[in-house]
């Protein structure tokens, strides 16, 4: 039976991704657009962007090099890890469950407050993240990573630190993979933890059309200073909804000059016009 995933690794496998190749399965279309890229050369940077248009069983990418390089996940893990506090029972409700500010000044001033499980996963709050990987503990968060096929599942590198400066690492395709098994609600968990993980992801409006969105930057942790971030690659993940119709998408971009990383919501909505999603 060729199932979604089936189709979705198919896809991959025709652009970017051997590795990922079933056999015996034809691939759904799938397109290689070089003027996506000219997105980010405006930007004075490079990066990739995927969609996946749902109802076509169509992906986009803009290259079919950088469209399946992995790298660490940062704060777009707060995804996955939001549904395995919920399904752990670590948070039983992410509106009332309260974690408390440890007093430490940090660069961003949102981490630095109390905070649910909703308002930090709005904050990208880090050191939040951090008390909730300790509370889940290796052997379970290890047991999660598997079910949901996470990346390359390692979490090697400490349990507070793995998707910020360990092992774990996730290519877009990877991310569109997961992000759609959420969407529709059929991972291996309880309904409950996957609808309320969707409620809590932040989203953004587009016209007509709504962004469910997390984004991440690699080089950021509870440890940076003020003054002293430099992030190198930005993340922006999530799917879009207009009109009844769904893209899921992966935007990563080159953080060269501090705007690149306020860039990436504009140009994920350039993007993502581009392909007609909103």
């Amino acid at each position: 039976m060729l199932t979604r995933r089936h189709a979705l690794a198919s896809v991959a496998a025709a652009i970017a991704l051997p590795r990922l190749a079933r056999a015996h399965v034809a691939p759904p279309r799938s397109e290689i657009r070089e003027s996506l890229a000219k997105r980010f050369a405006d930007e004075g940077t490079a990066g990739t962007f995927v969609a996946y248009k749902t109802d076509e069983y169509l992906i986009i990418a803009s290259d079919a090099e950088r469209s399946g390089k992995a790298v660490l996940p940062a704060s777009t893990y707060k995804v996955p890890h939001s549904l395995i506090a919920l399904e752990t029972g670590v948070v039983a409700d992410p509106d009332k469950d309260i974690f408390k500010w440890d007093g430490v000044m940090r660069a961003f001033p949102g981490w630095n407050r109390d905070h649910t499980l909703r308002s930090a996963i709005a904050a990208s709050a880090v050191p939040v993240y951090q008390q909730i990987a300790r509370r889940i503990g290796e052997q379970r968060m290890q047991k999660y990573v598997n079910l949901l096929d996470y990346g390359n599942r390692n979490i090697g590198g400490g349990i507070d630190r793995f998707w910020l400066t360990g092992d774990l690492r996730i290519d877009p395709v990877q991310q569109i993979d997961f992000l759609d098994r959420l969407r529709r609600g059929v991972l291996p968990v309880s309904k409950r933890s996957q609808d309320l993980t969707r409620d809590i992801v932040p989203v953004e409006k587009a016209g007509d059309a709504t962004i469910h969105f997390k984004t991440g930057l690699i080089g950021v942790d509870d440890r940076t200073e003020a003054g002293k971030v430099h992030p190198g690659l930005g993340w922006l993940v999530g799917w879009a909804d207009k009109g009844g119709a769904q893209t899921v998408f992966a935007l990563n971009i080159d953080i060269r000059e501090p705007r690149h990383s306020a860039a990436r919501m504009s140009l994920a909505k350039l993007l993502l016009a581009d392909v007609g999603a909103i």
